[in-house]
């Protein structure tokens, strides 16, 4: 029997996770759910229910692990402890600051309702996540780098088209290479922001705009721009079309420690992405398969990637596991 899998909303990482639940025997999408008018959703999977977002309490017993495809900014601290009330759920929330405050919410929610609360899912956090706490309990005398890109960032690219003048804009998130290549050598450095990673921008302005103030108004835009050496390039919308259209990411997690005076150990985990809504989805579906096995389990409450057994993930037995990948 399928795990039934529903997805709340249906935008990148939605698609994601549908492309992952394609690739997983043991997943079935069975609906998907929007705050949008459903007649205007089209969605890649056949004979499947695109519903209004006030039809899924009927859902109840209809759906094994809701995903939650909405931003972290306003959707998830709202939606993941309100389904958590109906559904085991699974989301991608990101804002790091907020982690300790959702992690509490959820966990009420899924507790009081018999429930598993997965969040945080994805590869940073999430993946990530998970390499930084294992290298750190494997070295713990060491330091703990996280470089990301080269790769598009969906938020900086939004924050620029706000800027008045601007038509269409993606913007690249560039780790220094000199700055890896220290850490990868030992050296333990200690990096500023400006040190670790270089932003890089491609702009379709309207005709007659004010270029300079444009670029000046990227640069120095605080908590997107200003703490980092960027670089702002104008193209026509056909370059953009042609060459910036994809989603690529990635990026990489390097632990360097010492077990004795003088003996070093470097570890590193690292992901290079054509599509990071997709390669987080299928991060997400993966986790789905873990929440549902815990709940049936009898488990209850939040989870986070740290709590949960690797072997979960997977659709294979426990056998097949110690036998092909042990």
């Amino acid at each position: 029997m399928s795990i039934r899998i529903g997805l709340m909303g249906y935008g990148n990482l939605s698609r994601g996770v549908e492309a992952a639940i394609k690739k997983s025997e043991d997943l079935e999408l069975v609906a998907v759910f929007t705050r949008r008018n459903p007649d205007t959703v089209a969605i890649r999977t056949e004979n499947v229910p695109v519903l209004s977002e006030s039809e899924i309490e009927a859902w109840k017993d209809k759906i094994d692990v809701l995903v939650l495809g909405g931003g972290s900014a306003t959707d998830l601290p709202k939606q993941t402890p309100e389904y958590a009330k109906l559904f085991n759920v699974v989301d991608s929330f990101d804002t790091h600051a907020r982690i300790p405050e959702h992690f509490e919410n959820v966990d009420k929610a899924s507790k009081d309702a018999g429930k598993i609360g997965v969040i945080s899912i994805g590869w940073d956090p999430g993946l990530f996540s998970l390499m930084r706490m294992l290298s750190t309990a494997v070295l713990p005398d060491g330091n703990n780098y996280t470089f990301w890109g080269r790769g598009v960032s969906q938020g900086h690219s939004d924050a620029i088209r706000r800027i008045e003048g601007v038509l269409d804009a993606r913007q690249y998130t560039v780790p220094v290479e000199s700055s890896v290549n220290s850490v990868r050598n030992g050296e333990n450095p200690e990096l500023t922001t400006r040190q670790k990673h270089t932003r890089e921008c491609f702009v379709v302005a309207k005709e007659g705009a004010d270029l300079a103030r444009i670029e000046k108004e990227i640069k120095e835009m605080p908590n997107y721009f200003d703490e980092y050496d960027t670089t702002v390039n104008f193209i026509s919308q056909k370059e953009l079309d042609e060459n910036h259209k994809g989603l690529p990411h990635g990026g990489f997690v390097i632990r360097s420690g010492e077990t004795s005076e003088g003996v070093k150990h470097i570890v590193e985990f690292n992901l290079k992405l054509d599509s990071n809504p997709e390669f987080t989805g299928a991060v997400i579906a993966a986790y789905a398969r873990a929440a549902y096995r815990l709940n049936k389990e009898g488990q209850t409450g939040c989870k986070t990637i740290f709590d949960i057994p690797v072997s979960y993930l997977s659709s294979e037995s426990g056998e097949s596991l110690r036998k092909h990948l042990l």
